[in-house]
């Protein structure tokens, strides 16, 4: 009898070994490996990136606080406090003080009763969606919501229904397809706000007009909006006048912490105490955290975090600006967003790597993450970044897109 090390394979597969091997071998002969670069101090503008000092213009730090030391100070302070940890998730006992009053101050900031806190906006996600839906309801999403989104959906089990990008008619057509078919379901229309990857603005008042005309619900995802639209601050939702039922942010962008949050009514906030799977069973954030992201907001919502917003959406319009007098041909975005589509993913590591050799640390984004074809570099303005940053940056783009002798829309119109 054989030993169990020298039993025969079942079938004639590859191991696990070789088809992890062939698979990375794939992804590295289509230009679509990646590889992490290793950050040295604050994730700030400045940084040193695989020890070259660069210039960050691919950060969610709209806003400049990851490295500010009034939120460093508050984490430090509630540190040397209440510790390193929560030690068990929030209904065992770690619940702290700290979280509730984040809660709290969150709730009041985007004007609805109750927020809950979760870890990630990935766990914020899917855990509203797997409580939430159900193998005989409906979920009407955009096509290119955020893949905690997708992800979510699929695993509700609901009926999935995906809708070309920002098409109205779109949701509408499906909304009333779900309402023939299932009368009796639960139909939950699900946007991001701002698309990470594109920069645009989701159709939101006329999508919450649809779902109160059609009988759904609206979920929106305002990660990329939260802190930065509005005149305070309080997201694209507040800036398009849109209440949706379940409101999700999160606390790593704007905020420059971690976390993220989903806001809405008092029976829904405990309905996903008792059945969000993603918070009933994760270990609460370190109270640290929160007291961070609580000093974060208090800036955001006072008249720092106006003057913050009004440089960040000047430097947006510097570099557009540069962009076009230099013929580079950017998207319709006027978010901090600013993708330049590329679409071969090795032109466009190219790009990245002619960047960073000039200072600049700019991310290749290639597939999965956008679709095949459009591969892209994903410039992200703060307002942290100075004028002289800008037109560097500009400047180098330039000179790079010049020189790359690639058929691609790069420049142009």
């Amino acid at each position: 009898m054989l030993a169990v090390s020298e039993a025969a394979p079942v079938g004639a597969g590859a191991t696990l070994q070789e088809r992890l091997a062939r698979a990375l071998s794939q992804l590295r002969d289509a230009d679509l490996y990646r590889v992490r670069r290793i950050v040295d101090g604050g994730h700030g503008v400045q940084m040193r990136v695989d020890g070259r000092r660069c210039v960050n213009f691919c950060s969610n730090d709209y806003l400049g606080l990851a490295t500010d030391p009034r939120v460093a100070e508050a984490a430090r302070r509630v540190l040397a406090r209440d510790g390193t940890g929560s030690s068990a998730s929030a209904l065992i006992c770690g619940h702290n003080r700290e979280h509730r009053a984040l809660e709290e101050a969150l709730a009041e900031f985007v004007g609805r009763p109750r927020a809950l806190l979760f870890s990630s906006g990935w766990a914020a996600n899917l855990g509203v969606l797997r409580a939430l839906l159900g193998k005989d309801d409906v979920l009407v999403a955009d096509e290119l919501n955020h893949a905690s989104l997708i992800d979510g959906g699929r695993l509700s089990g609901a009926r999935y229904v995906r809708v070309a990008h920002a098409d109205v008619q779109g949701f509408d057509d499906a909304l009333r397809l779900a309402l023939v078919e299932r009368p009796q379901a639960l139909r939950l229309v699900v946007t991001d706000s701002v698309f990470s990857m594109d920069g645009d603005v989701a159709p939101l008042l006329p999508l919450s007009r649809l779902c109160e005309a059609r009988g759904a619900a609206l979920m929106v995802d305002d990660a990329h909006g939260f802190g930065v639209l509005g005149a305070s601050g309080q997201g694209a939702c507040a800036l398009h006048v849109v209440q949706p039922q379940v409101y999700v942010a999160t606390l790593g962008k704007s905020l420059g912490c971690a976390g993220a949050f989903v806001a809405g009514s008092h029976e829904l906030i405990e309905y996903l105490v008792q059945r969000a799977r993603s918070w009933v069973f994760s270990t609460a954030p370190p109270p640290a955290l929160a007291a961070a992201a609580r000093a974060a907001l208090a800036i955001v919502a006072g008249a720092e975090g106006a003057e913050r917003r009004a440089r960040l959406f000047a430097n947006v319009a510097r570099f557009r600006s540069g962009c076009r007098q230099c013929g580079i041909a950017l998207g319709a975005s006027e978010t901090p967003i600013q993708p330049l589509i590329v679409g071969s993913e090795t032109a466009t590591l190219a790009l990245s790597r002619r960047l960073y050799d000039a200072g600049l640390w700019v991310a290749a984004i290639r597939p999965p993450t956008v679709p095949r074809g459009t591969s892209r570099l994903r410039v992200t303005l703060t307002a942290a970044h100075t004028d002289a940053q800008i037109d560097h940056l500009v400047d180098a783009l330039r000179e790079a897109v010049s020189s790359l002798q690639e058929g691609t829309a790069v420049a142009g119109n």
